[in-house]
């Protein structure tokens, strides 16, 4: 069985991007990607090498890839990819320091 673990900071991401799209662009987009973002959860689960790999040199992040919210362009989600699924660490705008947010900076 294929699995989808989110850490912690990639909840509250989720969370944090529900709010504020719920306060600017209304409920039903918020509910909308909180919808795309899982599903896109469970297909990077399904096939975890679809995502961008990033080339990165702490060696505790090799092989994380990126991957857009179906939807939601600027929203990243950052993963590694598993033999039975993934691991999101973060759901990132993509005008955020993503860099210095995922410690790589």
């Amino acid at each position: 069985m294929l699995k989808v673990y989110q850490h912690e900071q990639a909840k509250r991401d989720l969370i944090e991007h529900f709010v504020y799209l719920a306060d600017n662009a209304g409920l039903d987009v918020a509910e909308r990607f909180l919808t795309n973002a899982e599903a896109d959860f469970n297909e990077l689960a399904s096939c975890p090498l679809m995502g961008s790999p990033l080339t990165l040199q702490n060696p505790k992040l090799a092989g994380m890839r990126k991957w857009r919210v179906r939807g939601f362009d600027n929203i990243l989600i950052f993963y590694m990819p598993y033999h039975n699924g993934v691991s999101v660490v973060r759901v990132l705008h993509g005008a955020q320091d993503w860099w210095g947010l995922l410690g790589l900076t």
